[in-house]
């Protein structure tokens, strides 16, 4: 099972790779296989994650880490055939950046969720 923090390390090393490499090739056919993998395992992340909070509070949170989620997979899903074919290598490593710090952010997002819920059951601070 592939964990948040190894799918989004890895990813940004194989967009690292790329910048640090003058070798053509790498843009052209194994750079881009490497990185559609990497994609394919934030996708897996994204799918896998559980997001029901039965508590009417969190409800409305739950609901917006949901959406966000379900925006997340859609821009994987436009950007999966991009890796593939865009001949602008720069911007696709901009567009691949973008992606990997708005999935961080929407993964402390959900783990901001379950502390608040845990701390709930437990009665915060008081």
């Amino acid at each position: 099972m592939i964990t948040s923090r190894s799918a989004l390390h890895d990813l940004s090393a194989a967009l690292e790779s790329q910048r640090r490499s003058a070798e053509p090739d790498i843009v052209s056919g194994t750079w881009r296989w490497k990185v559609r993998q990497h994609l394919a395992g934030i996708r897996d992340l994204l799918v896998n994650e559980s997001t029901w909070h039965e508590d009417s509070w969190l409800a409305a949170r739950g609901g917006t880490v949901l959406r966000e989620r379900n925006m997340l997979l859609a821009r994987v899903s436009v950007l999966g055939p991009k890796v593939l074919q865009n001949p602008d290598v720069a911007e696709l490593r901009r567009d691949l950046q973008r992606l990997v710090a708005d999935v961080a952010h929407h993964l402390q997002r959900l783990h901001d969720l379950a502390y608040d819920e845990v701390e709930y059951e437990l009665g915060g601070s008081e």
